[in-house]
């Protein structure tokens, strides 16, 4: 119990207002509306109570519950919203009034909205703000004189039907902007269900429209997708004990079990759900807002030349049975759903394929009677949706509309599944749904790339059709896409391909990251999954739409480059070029001349070189790929912690990683040196000039740099913010990823001076790091080390698996 909750308890208040507040809110058997009912009932008697008692039966005078409390939708939380009206006639007694109500209400710690204005002062404060119009509309009256409120709720709504022209454009462009500072509930992992697209805010701006006369919401759904909106509010005022909207991670597993849900994505996805209904309406009520203003601009000059007649909307043809009118698209007069199955998909592309809109009545009209299409699919039904997917852009807002009336569900029972699924990784910034839907807009840009686009756009749509089952999603996906693909028609070699596409999907991008691509077990296993020539193109396509379907973290210059140069080298063997052994790179001119000083100095020499190569087809950015760090330095111990630490301190990023020994030239002396070739970027600001690095280096090398001591210093400068809990490293060992090396990848919360503790772990292993990997997803490191022993041979098993165990374990710590 908070203190606020002991003070109202401790309180008598009038009628024990304060302690029947509590009981209310304590109950367990009473939430949902009933609650919020109940508890706005109870404070309607307990404010009409100190009215009463102050007003001493003064007229003119009246006390009136605006904005949510108004509409008698009191969370545990809530501010009251209040307007004391008053007909001007004694201002002195009517502030003392006001001192004698809003009093008990702070005095009792509830958060308190308060006005006192005559009606001609409300109406006007209205008149230049549109929020206080809003909350004029549910305008209610609680004590005194009722005429007094019942003349200015008549006069504002009056205004507001008046106004309308004017009002709801100001009204759509209040709920864009608030759009574009707050995103899409239905897609965040911690939304704000009030000020959020798609929350309360919008489901209030949804009765101001319908209020208007001017249009009206889709009526299906939207009050149950408010009240469960409301319902999670209240939780989670319950939980927090604070006036919050925003739904936190940490709070959300207490919100469900509130709730009596399962777990948070349980939680999530009705949350999603609900937003996806208010803001599916909204998208059709503001369409209409604009279609019937459009019309009205219109109408008298229409009437002028047609001498007073009606006139008539142009029905233009878009396909068989499907027509553009009045912007939006509709069903032509002899279009028959009852019989033409391929009707939905038929005006969908249609529709994509124009840029335009379904219309709401079209959609309802398809989902009520529409035969459900034969197994498997006809051949145009098959198109259509290829087409659909095909059409970029606009897909996504036709797509929706479908899946707002139920008709993709019906079309692919499987997408169920994964309708409204959260996905609880900051990489990703879509739910599973529409990151298969933005993954086909992305691919339709690279459908000229590949000989099958039809395949391409398939495949990007169920490449993670598996997150809804339990187990590897790939795995489960391959299964679900074989039922699928068939389900619509293709054939088997076409099935085949589309899921060997679904199982794969992540195979280049985790490969070309993680893996040495020098080494030929790299290449060869890449090749023996992909099979030919074709089903590559179409991977390494799907692999790059995916990436940039999930979030800017995903995908980057550098990573395409890795991929394309995965791709050409896995090209090569499928023509025919089987991989060898790789022959021993020579240094180029400046790594030789590095590592000839470096022998001779004993020390480390490096040099700092911006990378310029551009990237290749349609991954090309302008991005830059980072910069590339050579370091020469005389074998030594602890070298890679060492320079791991440096670059740590100085705030530098590793993208990519290689060591290896560099034979000196003959007339130098027969000896080597190691040759680091990294690849880093600046966090933030300039990088830093290469004689500061180097100092440090050096002081790394000989011990008097304490790496550990300067990170954790800086750490603990930074205070931990309380949040998600990231979940637990893991090392494992990769089997067959080299014959040359023992592969350990490492997975684990990024964060500064990992290399560094990866590196020390492994030098007190004794183990030698012949090159590594790395790759960053948001928060998420995925790092891939080649250990050898010291005589550069692969580690035995039992070594690669305690190694694992002791390197999880020191990153645990």
């Amino acid at each position: 119990m908070t203190g606020t909750d002991e003070r109202m308890a401790e309180d008598s208040g009038p009628s024990g207002y304060a302690a029947a507040r509590l009981r209310l809110l304590t109950e367990g058997a009473r939430s949902g509306p009933p609650r919020r009912s109940a508890l706005a009932e109870l404070t309607d008697d307990w404010l009409a109570g100190l009215f009463t008692a102050a007003a001493a039966g003064r007229a003119g005078v009246s006390l009136v519950a605006v904005g949510g409390y108004g509409r008698g939708e009191l969370s545990p939380r809530s501010d009251l919203d209040l307007l004391l009206l008053h007909d001007g006639s004694d201002p002195g007694a009517v502030a003392a009034l006001a001192d004698r109500l809003w009093y008990p209400v702070w005095d009792l710690g509830i958060a308190l909205d308060h006005s006192v204005r005559t009606p001609a002062e409300a109406r006007k404060t209205a008149g230049d703000d549109l929020k206080v119009h809003l909350g004029l509309l549910d305008a209610r009256h609680l004590a005194g004189d009722l005429g007094l409120t019942a003349g200015l709720r008549t006069a504002v709504l009056a205004d507001w039907r008046n106004q309308a022209p004017k009002r709801l454009p100001e009204l759509q462009e209040l709920c864009t902007e608030r759009a574009a500072r707050q995103g899409e509930l239905r897609y965040l992992l911690e939304p704000d269900l009030k000020e959020a697209r798609g929350g309360l805010r919008d489901a209030t701006a949804l009765r101001a429209v319908a209020a208007s006369w001017l249009a009206d919401a889709p009526r299906e759904g939207l009050a149950d997708a408010r009240r469960r909106l409301l319902d999670v509010r209240d939780a989670l005022h319950l939980v927090t004990g604070r006036a919050t909207d925003r739904l936190a991670l940490q709070e959300q597993d207490q919100v469900a079990a509130e709730l009596g849900l399962l777990d948070a994505d349980t939680l999530l996805r009705q949350v999603y759900e609900a937003a996806g209904i208010v803001s599916y309406a909204s998208d059709v009520t503001w369409r209409e807002v604009r279609r019937v203003l459009r019309s009205r601009a219109v109408r008298p000059r229409l009437r002028a030349m047609l001498g007073g007649g009606k006139p008539v909307a142009e029905r233009s043809p878009l396909a068989e049975g499907v027509v553009e009118q009045d912007g939006e698209v509709v069903l032509a007069r002899a279009a028959r759903p009852e019989r033409d199955p391929v009707l939905p998909l038929r005006a969908a592309a249609a529709a994509a394929q124009a840029g335009l809109p379904l219309s709401l009545h079209a959609v309802r009209r398809m989902a009520a009677t529409a035969r459900p299409l034969p197994t498997p699919w006809p051949a145009e039904a098959r198109e259509q949706l290829v087409t659909l997917l095909g059409s970029g852009r606009p897909t996504v807002e036709v797509w929706e509309a479908l899946e707002a009336e139920g008709l993709i569900s019906r079309l692919l029972p499987d997408w169920e599944r994964v309708r409204c699924r959260p996905q609880r990784n900051a990489v990703h910034i879509w739910t599973v749904d529409r990151h298969l839907i933005e993954t086909a807009v992305c691919a339709s840009e690279l459908t000229r790339r590949v000989s099958r686009p039809d395949l391409l756009l398939v495949a990007a749509l169920l490449h993670d059709i598996g997150k809804g089952w339990p187990g590897d999603h790939s795995v489960a996906g391959e299964i679900i896409a074989k039922d699928v693909a068939a389900r619509i028609g293709f054939d088997r070699a076409d099935v085949t391909v589309l899921s060997l596409l679904v199982r794969h999907h992540l195979l280049l991008i985790e490969t070309a990251t993680r893996r040495d691509l020098d080494d030929p077990a790299t290449v060869r296993s890449v090749t023996e999954a992909v099979g030919t020539q074709s089903t590559l193109e179409l991977l390494h396509a799907l692999t790059e739409a995916d990436a940039l379907a999930t979030g800017p973290a995903a995908w980057s210059s550098w990573r395409g480059s890795l991929v394309a140069d995965l791709v050409r080298r896995v090209r090569a063997v499928l023509a025919g070029d089987a991989p060898g052994e790789p022959e021993p790179a020579a240094p180029t001119a400046e790594q030789e001349r590095l590592a000839v000083e470096a022998f001779r100095t004993g020390g480390p020499v490096l040099a700092l070189r911006a990378q310029t190569e551009p990237a290749t087809g349609a991954e090309a950015s302008g991005e830059p790929l980072g910069v590339e760090l050579l370091i020469a330095v005389p074998d030594q111990p602890a070298l890679l912690p060492a320079v791991a630490g440096v670059l740590a301190v100085h705030r530098l990023t590793v993208r990519t990683a290689e060591l290896r020994a560099v034979r000196l030239p003959d007339d130098v002396d027969d000896g080597s040196v190691l040759l680091l070739n990294w690849r880093v970027a600046a966090e933030y600001g300039s990088l830093p000039q290469a004689t500061r690095l180097r100092a440090d280096l050096v002081r790394a090398l000989d011990g008097t740099l304490d790496i550990a001591g300067r990170l954790a210093e800086r750490d603990a400068a930074y205070p931990r913010r309380r949040g998600w809990i990231a979940p637990p490293p893991r090392v494992t060992v990769a089997p067959a990823a080299s014959h040359h090396a023992t592969v350990i990848e490492v997975r684990a919360q990024d964060a500064p001076g990992l290399l560094h503790r990866i590196g020390m772990a492994l030098e007190k292993a004794g183990v030698r790091v012949r090159s590594m990997h790395v790759s960053t997803l948001g928060s998420n490191a995925v790092d891939a080390f080649y250990v050898t022993t010291d005589t550069g041979e692969p580690l035995p098993r039992e070594d690669a698996g305690s190694l694992a165990h002791t390197l999880e374990e020191t990153l645990r710590g």
